[in-house]
């Protein structure tokens, strides 16, 4: 889903970059189908995304930016035209692509969302079953600039981060998910890039400092070996500590000045998810009706 931060976490320095979307997972491992990437522009600096920034050169595409007719210099902070400014550029140009584009099985796996309700905590360690029930939700916000017409966050659900690309019911994608994890014993990690202290239009987006520094824990080993709190409503497994990352932001209601205000918005937000549950459909096998019904005892609790 657009929005999220696909493209500039998974463009950095330190790591191999396969790809930053349309990824596979077979029996040799992971490996890219795309060949290059499609980053969004708004903002765009050397400073903050460098590898990104120097990748858009001559042999790149950009589109509704806006530039100097005479220097051809792209300002792109300009969002006369649309905040949906974008860059599409082969991998190569990325210093640190891995070409081909192959990796081996994951050890880690991070689903990524965008809460505009600054409910869910900045990361969670997920469990087998809850890594299905977020994989087939695919919660995030739609937010400016990645479609038309959407000028402020708003939540969507999409089976499987994806629902406009699947043949099958998601629950197939689903345990096909399980059987990996389960045979490569991979963890999963919800990462959260959207609001805290509040909801949009009174808390702030994550800084992406420090959602680049939660990344580095998960691949480090750090946030395997960290303390764990458990979020109410949600089930939610989250680290009491994360290197560079304020300790208060970890757990959202901390950072609220409403406290009753987050309970409200907490229980608001974990209604829809059951309400988009409802929506997925029955399985035809009674294998993947048992499936389906410990996905769904994953999911989080209202809170009466």
């Amino acid at each position: 889903l657009s929005g999220t931060g696909k493209t500039t976490l998974s463009t950095e320095s330190g790591r191999a970059l396969i790809g930053d979307d349309e990824h596979c997972w077979d029996d040799k491992g992971v490996f890219n189908i795309e060949g290059g990437c499609y980053a969004k522009c708004i903002g765009l600096s050397q400073e903050r995304e460098p590898e990104i920034f120097s990748a858009i050169r001559f042999g790149s595409v950009l589109e509704n930016v806006v530039f100097d007719s005479e220097t051809r210099v792209v300002d792109y902070d300009d969002n006369s035209i649309t905040e949906n400014t974008r860059g599409c550029y082969p991998i190569n140009y990325i210093d640190n692509a891995a070409i081909p584009c192959l990796g081996s099985h994951p050890t880690n796996i991070i689903l990524l969302c965008c809460d505009a309700f600054g409910v869910l905590p900045p990361v969670s360690r997920l469990t087998v079953s809850q890594a299905l029930y977020y994989f087939i939700s695919g919660y995030t916000a739609k937010v400016a600039g990645t479609e038309m017409g959407v000028t402020e966050p708003t939540a969507t659900f999409s089976a499987c981060f994806g629902s406009a690309f699947l043949v099958w019911h998601p629950l197939k994608y689903a345990a096909l998910l399980a059987q990996k994890m389960t045979e490569h014993s991979t963890n999963a990690w919800l990462i959260n890039t959207g609001w805290t202290g509040g909801s949009f239009g009174q808390g702030k987006r994550i800084k992406l400092k420090h959602t680049r520094a939660i990344v580095d824990a998960i691949h480090s080993g750090e946030l395997l070996e960290a303390e764990y709190d458990t979020l109410p409503e949600f089930g939610l497994h989250v680290p009491t500590k994360c290197t560079k990352v304020p300790e208060k932001i970890l757990f959202p209601k901390k950072t609220w000045q409403d406290k009753t205000a987050y309970d409200d918005k907490a229980n608001f937000l974990a209604e829809l998810f059951n309400e988009n549950f409802k929506q997925i459909g029955s399985p035809e096998s009674e294998e993947m009706v048992a499936l389906m019904k410990e996905i769904k005892q994953a999911g989080p609790v209202l809170h009466k």
